[in-house]
């Protein structure tokens, strides 16, 4: 049994206008013949009842009694075709049943999946014709046991009965597939989430990693060039040199490290969590950059650094690091003006210039990334960014970062 078959068994797996099932499948399934069966048995055990009256009134020809007999399971029999013409079927039915009691349990078999499988409007035409036939039965062929006003009634309250029992099963029905469409939406949009959760979170670690790493790698990349390029220089620059790129190699695996440790998650490593850069740890970034050899002029108009939030000081950190590193690799032997400015209230401004290099170089490869990982970063921490050539054929970058009064 597949999927599709097997589906429509729930009580959720209707839908309106019409349900799954109303239409007939080529193939029955389990079910199909157990609600089949049951519903012929019913109906045939309703007109067996009325069969046995009608053979108990004297007055009644057995030619009448045949001719019941053979109506009454010709039309317990139609009840197979209930699911492929159940419009057809129970309208048939009602006129039938005007002249022949023996077919009013198949009639109210037929009224039910009617009222389950099928909108309110096709209800509603044939059970109104259906009440509307009610006082004719009792009329044509009346039963001497019972009065017309109660043969009326009690054909009018089972009409109404079965009908009513059929839309509420419709409806609960609806109900369900509603709640469990719903549900489905609710777990692909949780999924949803999830998975922009996680982009979001790479995201975060890339641009994390790029900034973290790309300083490191770029010094160690500029004085390896250095020292490719000039084999002949004095020891005493060779040492120097070598000395930073053993301590830029040093910094970019303590925070590779970092970042694996940030991946793998807490509990899984030994090592404390490093310090995160703030605004007061700019001076260290300055002066290491100094020591690489840049010419860095700073303008530090923050009288209390410290006190600057973390998640500022860290994007202010950031912006500045990505900054002369690529005055580094695009600008080097310029000299690099850093300017940072504002308090509490007044938000945080930082601007890094440099000009156009004079010297010829040997250019470092960039993936262009870094820029607009800054602006995504500014952004996310409220501010914003813009950067983009001088007149004087040098670069600006210049953020501006909240800094809510105390």
């Amino acid at each position: 049994m597949t999927r599709t078959e097997y589906r429509w068994l729930l009580p959720s797996a209707m839908a309106d206008p019409e349900l799954p099932g109303d239409r007939h499948r080529t193939r029955r399934t389990v079910r199909d013949w157990a609600v089949d069966i049951t519903a012929f048995l019913c109906a045939a055990g309703i007109g067996l009842l009325a069969l046995a009256a009608i053979d108990a009134d004297d007055t009644t020809a057995d030619v009448f009694v045949l001719v019941d007999s053979v109506i009454g399971a010709a039309a317990c029999c139609a009840l197979w075709l209930r699911r492929r013409w159940p419009v057809g079927l129970a309208a048939t039915l009602t006129v039938v049943c005007i002249v022949e009691p023996v077919a009013a349990g198949a009639l109210m078999v037929a009224l039910f999946s009617l009222a389950v499988h099928r909108p309110f409007k096709p209800v509603a035409i044939v059970g109104a014709g259906a009440l509307l036939a009610a006082p004719l039965q009792p009329l044509l062929r009346p039963d001497p046991a019972t009065s017309f006003l109660a043969s009326v009634v009690f054909g009018v309250l089972i009409i109404l009965l079965v009908l009513s029992w059929g839309m509420v099963v419709r409806s609960r029905r609806q109900l369900v597939l509603s709640l469990r469409e719903r549900a489905r939406r609710a777990e692909a949009e949780a999924a949803l989430r999830a998975e922009q959760a996680q982009r979001l979170a790479r995201e975060a670690i890339a641009r994390e990693m790029h900034d973290v790493l790309a300083h490191r790698l770029t010094l160690l990349s500029v004085h390896a060039g250095a020292l490719e390029f000039r084999p002949d220089a004095p020891a005493a620059e060779v040492g120097r040199a070598a000395g930073v790129i053993r301590d830029s190699a040093h910094e970019a695996l303590q925070d590779l490290r970092e970042i694996i440790g940030v991946l793998r998650g807490p509990g899984d490593t030994d090592e404390g969590e490093r310090p995160q850069p703030t605004l007061a740890t700019l001076d260290a970034l300055i002066a290491e950059s100094r020591l690489a050899g840049m010419k860095v002029v700073v303008h530090n108009r923050v009288a209390e650094p410290r006190a600057a939030p973390a998640a500022t000081g860290r994007t202010v950190y950031r912006i500045a690091q990505e900054c002369l590193t690529n005055a580094r690799k695009h600008a080097p032997g310029t000299e690099v003006s850093l300017t940072v400015t504002g308090g509490p209230g007044e938000g945080l401004t930082i601007e890094v210039e440099n000009p156009a290099p004079t010297e010829p170089f040997e250019r470092v490869p960039g993936s262009g990334q870094g820029l607009i990982g800054l602006t995504e970063r500014a952004t996310l921490a409220g501010g914003g960014l813009e950067h983009g050539p001088t007149e004087a054929g040098g670069f600006l970058v210049r953020a501006r970062l909240p800094w809510p009064a105390a």
